[in-house]
C-alpha cells in the first residue's frame, strides 16, 4: 500500500515586515482534496507537524469567496472534520523516518512562510525523500518549505528545478505582497528554481522528475491526480 506523509505547517500566525501578525495556518482546499483523493486511491496518510503540534486552519480558507462557494465550503468543513483524529494529535517531524514512506507531501496556506521555510529537520525530510526518488508534492505557498533543504555541501538540492508556487502576481492580487518580508517565487528564483508561473488563481502543476508543484488552491486536485497517476503508472 502507498504511504503518503503530509507534513503540515504548525504556525498559526505569519509575522509581516512591520511586525504584525496574520492569522494563518494550513490552507483547508489544499489538505483537505489531496487528502481525499489520496484517501479514495486506497492509500495510508500519515500527518506531522513541527513538534507534534496540531495545526490551525486558516480561517480564510474557510470562506465561501476563497472556497469556490457556500456549498464547496462547507464539503471541505464536513472533510476536515471526518480527519480531526489525524490532525488533532499529528506525529513529530522529529519522528519521521523518511524511507517509511512512498510520497511526501506538503499543503500550503501562510504558515509554511512562518515555520517549514526555516525548519531543518523538514529540510532534511525534503532533501532526503528527493535524493532517494520519492515523489515529493508542494502546493501554493508551501515551496517556501523548499528554501530549508540543503545538503552537506551547503547545496540547494532543488536547484535547476522547474516548479510553481503562489505567485508574486498572486500575492500582490490578494493585498499581501507590501506586508510581506519576502515572497515565495522571488525567492525560489534567487535560490536557482526554473519558477514556471501560469494565470492568476487557475490551476496550473509542474512536474520535473520526482517533483510535483501546484500554483494554488485551485490546483489542489490537480496536482494530486498528477502524483496518483505517477505511482499507479509505476506499479
Amino acid at each position: 500500500m502507498t504511504h503518503v506523509l503530509f507534513v503540515v505547517s504548525a504556525a498559526d500566525h505569519w509575522t509581516l515586515n512591520d511586525g504584525s501578525l496574520h492569522p494563518t495556518g494550513y490552507w483547508a482546499e489544499e489538505l483537505a482534496e489531496p487528502h481525499r483523493l489520496f484517501t479514495a486511491a486506497g492509500w495510508q496518510i500519515s500527518i506531522a507537524t513541527p513538534g507534534g503540534v496540531a495545526p490551525t486552519i486558516d480561517a480564510g480558507s474557510l470562506r465561501a469567496d476563497a472556497a469556490g462557494g457556500e456549498d464547496r465550503a462547507g464539503q471541505i468543513i464536513d472533510y476536515i472534520r471526518t480527519i480531526s483524529g489525524q490532525l488533532d494529535e499529528p506525529l513529530s517531524l522529529d519522528d519521521i523516518t523518511v524511507t517509511d514512506y512512498d510520497v511526501v507531501f506538503y499543503p500550503g496556506g501562510h504558515g509554511p512562510m512562518e515555520d517549514l521555510a526555516v525548519d531543518a529537520v523538514s529540510g532534511r525530510v525534503l532533501t532526503e525523500a528527493l535524493d532517494s526518488g520519492r515523489i515529493v508534492g508542494v502546493l501554493c505557498h508551501a515551496p517556501a518549505a523548499l528554501l530549508a533543504a540543503t545538503r552537506a555541501d551547503g547545496s540547494w538540492p532543488f536547484v535547476g528545478y522547474r516548479m510553481t508556487g503562489f505567485t508574486d502576481a498572486e500575492e500582490v492580487l490578494v493585498g499581501l505582497a507590501p506586508k510581506a518580508p519576502w515572497l515565495v517565487q522571488s525567492r525560489l528564483v534567487d535560490l536557482g528554481a526554473d519558477f514556471i508561473a501560469g494565470e492568476s488563481f487557475a490551476s496550473h502543476v509542474e512536474i520535473d522528475r520526482t517533483l510535483y508543484t501546484g500554483q494554488n488552491p485551485a490546483s489542489s486536485a490537480a496536482v494530486a491526480e498528477a502524483i496518483i497517476s505517477a505511482v499507479t503508472d509505476a506499479q
